[in-house]
């Protein structure tokens, strides 16, 4: 009886494997949160139900708060660990660059919130951001540059331009040209799993 009972409880063990979701925590503003759009049309929720249709199985939390910067980064992946997140997307910095904010700050800011996770286990991947021409060119290069100093120093994976082939198209943005529209949104999140197929 044992021996039959044995065959079975390792293909339940496997299934067991097969079935456990990845649970992936984007920690944003406005543009994770989906401004402006139901929850489900953000592209957090796009990608989460894109991946459940593959044998890739995730859970999204989508921590995006509109309006936030990167001052409150780290105490609020603190709050979300109780979540057992695996997976860090951090898309924070744009407000702090559009408040024209002190930079250095928001690098130490970023750079505790990647540490931290680092501490935890978490694969991290940061998002890049740029800034529109009228905040000139030194802030906006060192506002660049920030992101792309983070990924080098703790060689976590890295998005350049969260925005990339959405930002500044008025097809892709609601009427305000800051924040993406549905369109918009559906580019993002493609752009998001190109990279993140590659972890999970």
């Amino acid at each position: 009886m044992l021996k039959f009972f044995l065959p079975l409880l390792f293909v339940f063990s496997l299934q067991a494997k097969e079935e456990k979701a990845t649970t992936i925590l984007f920690l944003g503003d406005s543009l994770t949160a989906g401004y402006g759009l139901k929850q489900e049309l953000a592209f957090p929720s796009l990608i989460e139900k894109k991946l459940n249709k593959t044998k890739k199985k995730v859970k999204v939390i989508n921590a995006g708060i509109s309006g936030s910067t990167t001052a409150g980064s780290l105490k609020r992946l603190k709050w979300y660990m109780k979540a057992k997140p695996e997976l860090l997307f951090l898309a924070l910095g744009a407000n702090d660059g559009l408040r024209g904010l002190d930079l250095k700050q928001s690098q130490n800011n970023l750079e505790e919130t990647i540490q931290y996770a680092n501490e935890k286990g978490l694969v991290v991947i940061l998002a890049g951001m740029k800034l529109p021409p009228n905040y000139g060119k030194e802030y906006r290069e060192k506002f660049e540059k920030m992101f792309k100093a983070l990924a080098k120093k703790y060689k976590v994976d890295f998005i350049p331009f969260l925005l990339e082939g959405v930002g500044g198209n008025p097809e892709l943005n609601q009427a305000d040209g800051i924040h993406p529209n549905e369109k918009g949104q559906e580019i993002i999140a493609q752009t998001v799993l190109k990279k993140l197929k590659g972890l999970l």
